[in-house]
Order: C-alpha cells, then sequence, then structure tokens
C-alpha cells in the first residue's frame, strides 16, 4: 500500500441472527479476505453453545480472529477489543488479505472506527463495597443510588442491568465529566472503511432467533453452563450473565424450569436484536442489505463483492 493511502476496511455488522457468519462465509469464495470478530461473546473459550461462534467447517475455509481468546472470567472491554482488532488487520494486511470486521456488538464496532475517550479505570475496592450492598440489599438498592446521583444516567439504565449500573457508579464517584460510558471521537484516519449493515423482516427474524435460542438448547446449553459453575466460574461475571447464560445459570442453582428459562431467552434474544438495530441504524455510513431480498448469505457475499470492486475496495 503505497504511503498517505488508507488502509481497506470492510465491516458487516447487524442484529444477532441475521447471517453475518454466513455472508462472511459466502464473501470469503469471491475475495481473499480474513474475518476479525466483533462480538462480545465470541471472544470466550468454553462458551460456544450459545455464543453462535462460527463453525470448524467456517473458520477452516476463512480465517477468524479475537474467537476465543480469553476465559470467561477475564475482562473484555471495547478498548481492549480495539487493540487487538487494530493488531489483527495490520497482520491481516500484510499477509495482503481484505480484512473483515463481522460482529453485532455496536460499541465495539464504534471504539474500533471511532476511538473511545479515556474514562476512570475499574476501582476493585468500590465495586467490592457495591456488591455488598447488592448481597444485602438486592441490586435495585444499586440503581436508587444512582438515581440519587445522577438521575439522567439512571433513566436510561435498566435496574436489572447491574454491570451498567456499577460502572455509572463509578464514574460518578470519580467525578467524570460525563457520566455516558462510551464516548467516541471522528472516524480513525488509519482505515478506509467500507460498512454493510445486514437486515431482514423483523417478524421473520424474530422467529428466527426464537428457533436458534430453542436449537442452542437441545444442542446442551444446559450441560455447558453447568460445567463452567464445575469449573469455578462466579455466576456474577459478566460473560455468565449473558442472554442464555443467566437463564441456565438458574436452572443449575434449581431457581428455573427449563421451559421458562428457555421462554425467557427467547423473549430477552428479540429485544437485544431491537437494541441492535436501533444502535446500527445510528451509525453513519451504512449501506443496508437485506439477505432476504439478496438471496441469502450468498446473493448478499455478491452484493457486497460487487461494491467493493467498484469502490476499489480490493486494494
Amino acid at each position: 500500500m503505497s504511503e498517505g493511502l488508507k488502509a481497506p476496511l470492510v465491516v458487516i455488522a447487524g442484529p444477532t441472527g441475521v447471517g453475518k457468519t454466513a455472508v462472511a462465509a459466502a464473501l470469503a469464495h469471491r475475495v481473499a479476505i480474513e474475518v476479525v470478530s466483533a462480538d462480545s461473546r465470541q471472544v470466550y473459550r468454553g462458551m460456544d453453545v450459545a455464543t453462535g461462534k462460527p463453525t470448524a467447517e467456517i473458520r477452516r475455509a476463512v480465517a477468524h480472529h479475537l474467537v476465543d481468546v480469553v476465559d470467561p472470567d477475564d475482562r473484555y472491554q471495547a478498548a481492549r477489543f480495539r487493540a487487538d482488532a487494530a493488531a489483527a488487520i495490520e497482520a491481516i494486511r500484510e499477509r495482503g488479505r481484505l480484512p473483515v470486521v463481522v460482529g453485532g456488538t455496536g460499541l465495539y464496532v464504534r471504539a474500533l472506527l471511532r476511538g473511545l475517550d479515556p474514562a476512570p479505570p475499574a476501582d476493585p475496592a468500590f465495586r467490592r463495597e457495591l456488591a455488598s450492598i447488592a448481597t444485602a440489599e438486592g441490586r435495585a438498592s444499586l440503581h436508587a443510588r444512582l438515581s440519587l446521583t445522577a438521575p439522567a444516567v439512571a433513566r436510561r439504565l435498566h435496574p436489572n442491568d447491574h454491570v451498567r449500573v456499577v460502572r455509572a457508579l463509578e464514574l460518578a464517584r470519580a467525578g467524570a465529566s460525563t457520566l455516558e460510558q462510551e464516548r467516541w471521537r471522528e472516524p480513525v484516519e488509519s482505515y478506509d472503511v467500507t460498512y454493510f449493515g445486514l437486515t431482514m423482516n423483523r417478524d421473520a427474524l424474530a422467529r428466527r432467533l426464537i428457533g436458534r435460542a430453542a436449537a442452542f438448547v437441545d444442542a446442551g446449553l444446559r450441560g455447558e453452563v453447568e460445567r463452567l459453575l464445575a469449573r469455578g466460574y462466579d455466576p456474577a461475571l459478566p460473560s455468565l450473565q449473558s442472554i442464555g447464560y443467566r437463564e441456565f445459570v438458574r436452572v443449575a442453582r434449581g431457581e428455573l424450569e427449563p421451559a421458562e428459562a428457555l421462554r425467557l431467552m427467547q423473549r430477552d434474544t428479540v429485544r437485544y436484536a431491537k437494541r441492535q438495530w436501533t444502535w446500527f441504524s445510528r451509525e453513519p455510513g451504512i449501506e443496508w442489505i437485506d439477505v432476504e431480498k439478496a438471496g441469502g448469505a450468498d446473493g448478499t457475499a455478491e452484493r457486497i463483492a460487487a461494491a467493493l470492486a467498484r469502490r476499489g475496495g480490493l486494494g
């Protein structure tokens, strides 16, 4: 690449279950690519059943980076993703291939493309104090405290969104100039980004997600959760509080019947997809492709390959 030219970078994003991985695999038959996963759950080793990781067959067909890179008790956040992704992208470019970021974790994609403003670091002692309060008084008590210290932020956060409530309290205590947990700057100058968003009829996607959740359960989600707990992983870890895992942690503890756990998992997955649509709809420069109307994964990949060829995005 000539000096002064930005490195081509492709992003394929969209809601969970829309078929991003399949499209990337189909694109690999048309363009020499490697994939950088932008998924906050696929980073965890041992969490396979309900995270939608690419299959071994797909990973043999196209290299995937940032899948299975940390254990469930490791902290993996947007800033770390940004550094890891940037390194992977550079290595892919050196191999003469096109890096393609694929995933539905909007904050990860935004961090990579526009950066994150520095924020106060985590305060372990304060977090232990909050954990003790939550144990004694219930998690809702933390949200009540946030309502007193930062009411505008509290209104945006659900009382059960424990991770973000704790972080907001931490930022408030540190006197941060803003209580937005994620802020972003101008686009990163080093990348020439071509950004695709995958979508489909919302009712059709909801049906797909409901069936997909049931398939995860049939594939052994309960057993995987029980094995993770048996290895000593704390059920309060962010990794185990993600959709599917948190419900079946309760099943393993005898607090919830499997059928009800599946119902909650299905409901929350559909809700999560709606939030992802909202997030990505606010991102600038996305070319949206309806996967069904484009003819499935192959048709969508053909559309992407043609768009890249027109824009010289293969350089």
